[in-house]
């Protein structure tokens, strides 16, 4: 899948959002520790990916780029219908004839 060429905003919003990302899960304490930042810290930091996302959602939609892209779980249904083939099958009934 080719992604479309990027502005300069979205990029800096694309790197600011996985810098802020990887700055709360590399300081993500262990199960019963305190965080080591402070709340408004975090708080900042939610608001900040908050503001990010609403940006790159709203460049998307100037740029007529599909945002309803979600991911997906891997049990979760889907609505195409996948068909097996037998393609050695095949071939024995196109050698019959």
């Amino acid at each position: 899948m080719n992604e479309p060429e990027l502005t300069t905003e979205e990029r800096v919003l694309r790197m600011m959002k996985r810098t802020l990302t990887d700055i709360a899960r590399d300081t993500a304490p262990g199960p019963g520790l305190r965080h080591p930042l402070s709340d408004g810290t975090i708080q900042s930091i939610r608001e900040c990916l908050l503001l990010i996302t609403t940006r790159e959602q709203e460049l998307a939609k100037e740029f007529g780029r599909d945002v309803s892209a979600r991911p997906r779980y891997v049990d979760e249904p889907r609505d195409e219908v996948v068909v097996p083939l037998n393609i050695d099958a095949m071939k024995k009934d196109l050698d019959k004839t």
